[in-house]
């Protein structure tokens, strides 16, 4: 799957992901290989990622809205940062 997280002012991340798990208005939720299409909007909170090599990286964003289709996951960011574990 691929992964953008782009905010106003810069693109966070750009690159192949196996697991991203998102901070949705209603829960948090996980995008898996495959998923069904869906447009989620996101709250303030953490986004985890699983890249290709198995590492674990975090994002803060300040809220925003995320699009999955055909493997390919854009994260629109208000705000956001990459975060320490």
């Amino acid at each position: 799957m691929h992964l953008e997280i782009i905010t106003p002012l810069k693109k966070l991340y750009s690159d192949e992901v196996n697991l991203v798990k998102l901070p949705g208005v209603m829960g948090s939720f996980e995008i898996l290989k495959n998923h069904a299409p869906i447009v989620s909007s996101l709250e303030a909170g953490s986004i985890k990622i699983i890249d290709k090599k198995k590492q674990t990286l975090f994002y803060q964003i300040t809220g925003g809205v995320v699009e999955c289709k055909s493997n390919n996951i854009v994260v629109l960011a208000n705000a956001g940062n990459e975060a320490a574990e």
